[in-house]
Order: structure tokens, then sequence, then C-alpha cells
């Protein structure tokens, strides 16, 4: 298999990871943490979502959260925007990046922000024209591509369709989301060998959930298609709470460690992601679902 030189890791546990936790983090303990984030070498974070506080109190301090953060140099912080009153908002706080989302389900679509494919696109292309406009670049995740908790298989056809709309608007990058963590490398090769047919890998990213186990046999899968950005998650947390069963996104760290042991470079230090790890455990109460992180956490009690 011929492997990039590097790959584009896009940190997301801050938002996907927070918003489906009981427990809610402090917001002084969520700057910390996005501070320890920025320390570890990764050029891109996902600091927290704008959507309404009623639909997601997990985020509700979006604002003081940018507000508090000590920006590094070098590194995108990005906001997660569902329409015009969340992009007011995320440029109140200079948000370096506006991140909008759909789904490729209409029912998962429907359950996730109220609204039919269609009226989704309506908001996601006025956002993306005001963000333009604004001077930032514009993300946009599509959930779902690879089944849907309500309606099962999602036709690669509608997935095309949602890019073709996406990228006709501006946006620079699609995420393409496994967000039941049900697929497999096969189901993988064969969305991308038809969506590549059409677009140049540049513009993807891949976004693995790990709820089958899954998450890092899609991401070589990905790799060998030339697809080099990726979704992740400090210590593998996230979920979505309008995807029933859905796990955690696959570990920061996880990914980190299996890149940098084929020798594709991540400009990522996995010790200071291993602090980084420890800390929002410690603050959730939970044990962290990575891998890596558990096998260090032991080696490090068995001395």
């Amino acid at each position: 298999m011929k492997l990039p030189a590097s790959v584009h890791i896009k940190e997301v546990g801050p938002r996907d990871g927070l918003q489906n936790e009981t427990r809610i983090v402090e917001t002084a303990d969520k700057i910390q943490w996005l501070n320890l984030l920025s320390s570890t070498g990764l050029s891109y974070i996902e600091v927290s979502s704008f959507v309404h506080p009623k639909w997601i109190p997990a985020l509700a301090d979006a604002s003081n959260v940018f507000a508090g953060i000590e920006r590094k140099e070098g590194v995108t912080y990005a906001a997660l925007v569902p329409n015009m009153n969340g992009l007011e908002r995320a440029l109140a706080v200079n948000a370096d990046e506006i991140n909008i989302f759909l789904s490729a389900s209409e029912t998962h679509n429907q359950k996730n922000i109220n609204k039919s494919i269609s009226q989704a696109l309506e908001a996601v292309k006025e956002v993306t024209q005001q963000s333009l406009f604004a001077g930032k670049k514009v993300r946009g995740y599509v959930s779902t591509v690879f089944g849907c908790p309500y309606e099962g298989n999602v036709k690669t056809s509608a997935v095309e369709h949602l890019c073709e709309e996406l990228f006709s608007y501006g946006i620079y990058e699609v995420s393409l989301g496994d967000t039941i963590g049900v697929a497999n490398p096969l189901q993988v090769e064969q969305v991308l060998e038809r969506l590549l047919k059409k677009f140049d890998s540049s513009l993807f990213a891949m976004h693995f959930h790990n709820t089958y186990g899954m998450a890092l046999a899609n991401v070589l899968k990905s790799l060998e298609a030339g697809i080099t950005t990726f979704d992740s998650a400090c210590g593998g947390l996230g979920g979505c709470p309008y995807a029933p069963g859905a796990s955690g996104n696959v570990a920061t760290n996880d990914l980190v460690h299996m890149l940098h042991q084929m020798g594709v470079q991540t400009n990522t230090n996995e010790e200071k992601l291993m602090q980084a790890s420890r800390f929002i455990q410690d603050k959730l109460e939970i044990q962290l679902s990575s891998h890596v992180y558990r096998a260090e956490q032991h080696k490090t009690m068995s001395r």
C-alpha cells in the first residue's frame, strides 16, 4: 500500500465529543482542555457548537469558551453553526472557520435539525454565503453516509448529490460521516470509488465512529483511496444525541499512534495528547475508550 507522507487530523472532541456526555464540563475546564489540545501540535480544533442551548445544553457556553481560550498561531479554531443566528454568534467571537452540517438520510435530518434535506440545504446555502462574505472558510459535514439509525442503508447517489450542492456553494471540504459507526472497509471503498470518480480526494475528510471497532480499518481503506484528512476525538469521546447506539469517534490517540507506527507524519505529540486525554477523563469521571490511552495508562500503573 502506498501511504501519504503526512495526514491532517481535525480534532472534534470539544464539540462532537462533549455534546453527548451526561456530565457537563465546566467552562473553565473546557478552556483548559482546549489549551492542552492546542499544545499537542494539532492544527485544527472544533471548539464548540452554536446550536440553541436547549438542544445541546452541554455546549451552551460556546461564546465564553471561545473568548477564554489561548489561541495558538497555526491552529484553526472552528465552530459548528446550524443557522444564521448561530453564525452571528460565531462571528461575534471570531471563529476562524465555520462548519455546517446536514444528513444524507431524510429521517435523521428531521430528527437532528427538524428540517427536510431540501430545507437544510437552503439554510446551509445562506450560512455559507454570509460566512464567505465575512471572510471565513466553510467546511461541511454530511452525516449518515454509511448508514442511518432510522432508515438503514443510505444511497451513495444521495451523498453524491449533497456533495455536489455543497461544493457549488463554495464549501471547501466535505467530511463524510459514519455517524453510527456501521461502516466496513469494503463499503468505504465502494462509496469512495464512486465519489472520487466525480470529485478530487483533496475535497474530502472522513469522520468515523467506532461503534463496532472498525474505525481504524476504515481509515486505512480511506488512506488507500487517497484521503489524507480525518476527524477524530481526543480519547475516543463522542456520539450523536439523535443517533441511538452511536458510540464515540475514532480516538485521536489511536489514529495518531497507528499513523506514526506506519511512518505517516501528523505533527502531533503523543505524550501531550495523553495529558489532554487524562485531563478530560478526570473531569468527565469516565473511562476513555481509546485503546492507546488505556494501554499507556496500564503501563504507568504497572511500573
